[in-house]
């Protein structure tokens, strides 16, 4: 190590591990970066001796300067696994998961020249951290075909009612004197609908497409997952082109059950052009912020923005008439949703980590269904994995196959006997 690396603070180091870890323009984005970023963080202030025990006071003690590299060996780190397992709030998993994040900026520093050594990964250095579980892939949540029916004829049932109240009022006049009716009482039974619509698309794309959540909506922290727009959507043809986890555009394919209520729902929504997000966000406040800043940007004056807001019950509905285009649903957005919907469906979860059907169960379901039905190769070509990946995630049912074979020979061997 040269004596520029040992006199570098560790935080002046972050950044640059954090580009070349990240993803999209400037490795800017992406969940590992996120991440990583907020163990660095963690790792950072504990070594400037925040966060630690009563008696632990840091790498510096005693001087005025940042912790740096020269602070730095395998004692360290070992201290630093066990603050980290001493955290009863922590799953051993977790613990596991987020010391990998600082060893892995650790290996980093090797091969950039700022330690010689890759000291968190020394055995006496991982020694205080939790043994592995031994968790499967297959322990993992998967929806039940139960759990997928119960949840998929709630939405559509939800779906089916809300437009048919919206039918309902729209079929009796459209203006609000002569029919009786406030126009804002049909805008509100409009929005119902739309967003009754929109949950059941999303349950079912989720539910029957194998499309991982974060191909199909917005990540915050990497610029190119921006969410399926209407343009990328062919329910003739029956595919959807996703921006998929291997960093590239590729058709997922959209099965019946799923290009159904694509198509109720693209006929209700109408948007005004392909760019419209497929899964729009319903969130008021950013809905209002987006329409007051694109009307004022089109030369509108704050009173005439006001105005508009008065006449549409709901933001969605102003930014529908006035194209302005809403950001897709972000993929937390998309669990809570699920939760709202689970509850409300009342299925039941019985899981350690969910306590609801949550969207990569969805995916992990559908697996289940293809890998039972057609075997391991097919299952691979609509999971978009390779077929070695899926025989490791979903062993659990192979070794149950297995399991079958062996008690039929047991059964014809001892009939014979």
């Amino acid at each position: 190590m040269t004596a520029r690396g040992e006199s570098t603070p560790l935080v002046e180091t972050f950044e640059r591990y954090l580009q070349d870890k990240g993803k999209g323009r400037g490795g800017e984005g992406g969940n590992y970066r996120r991440n990583a970023a907020r163990e660095l963080d963690r790792f950072a202030a504990w070594a400037a001796g925040d966060g630690g025990s009563d008696d632990w006071k840091g790498l510096a003690e005693g001087t005025d300067r940042d912790p740096t590299f020269a602070d730095l060996d395998e004692r360290v780190f070992r201290e630093y696994a066990r603050h980290l397992a001493g955290d009863r709030g922590l799953k051993g998993n977790t613990v596991r998961t987020y010391y990998a994040y600082v060893s892995a900026w650790c290996g980093w520093c090797v091969n950039e020249g700022y330690l010689a050594v890759h000291y968190a990964q020394r055995a006496s250095a991982t020694a205080p951290l939790p043994a592995d579980d031994g968790r499967k892939p297959g322990d993992q949540q998967a929806w039940s075909p139960e759990q997928r029916h119960e949840l998929t004829r709630h939405v559509d049932e939800r779906a089916r009612e809300a437009i048919e109240a919206f039918a309902d009022r729209r079929s009796d006049g459209d203006g609000g004197d002569e029919s009786g009716q406030d126009p804002l009482d049909r805008q509100r039974a409009r929005y119902e609908a739309l967003r009754a619509a929109r949950d059941r698309a999303l349950v079912v794309v989720l539910a029957y497409t194998a499309v991982r959540v974060g191909e199909l909506l917005r990540d915050p922290d990497d610029p190119r997952r921006r969410g399926v727009r209407w343009g990328e959507i062919d329910l003739d043809d029956g595919s959807m082109e996703v921006y998929r986890k291997k960093q590239q555009w590729d058709a997922a394919s959209l099965p019946d059950p799923v290009v159904a209520p694509l198509r109720n729902y693209r006929r209700l929504v109408d948007p005004p052009d392909d760019r419209w997000p497929v899964f729009p966000t319903l969130d008021r406040r950013t809905l209002g912020a987006l329409v007051e800043e694109a009307l004022a940007d089109r030369g509108h004056r704050p009173e005439d923005i006001e105005a508009h807001r008065d006449e549409h019950a709901r933001d969605l509905l102003l930014a529908l008439d006035a194209d302005v285009r809403p950001p897709s649903l972000t993929t937390d957005g998309a669990r809570s949703i699920l939760r709202r919907l689970t509850d409300a469906a009342g299925v039941s979860v019985d899981h350690a980590k969910h306590d609801y059907l949550a969207p990569h169960g969805g995916r992990r379901g559908m697996g289940e269904v293809l890998v039972r039905s057609f075997g391991y190769t097919v299952a691979a070509r609509y999971l978009d994995n390779s077929e070695e990946m899926v025989r490791e995630r979903y062993s659990h049912i192979e070794a149950g196959e297995l399991g079958d074979l062996a008690t039929d020979a047991l059964e014809e061997i001892d009939g014979n006997a």
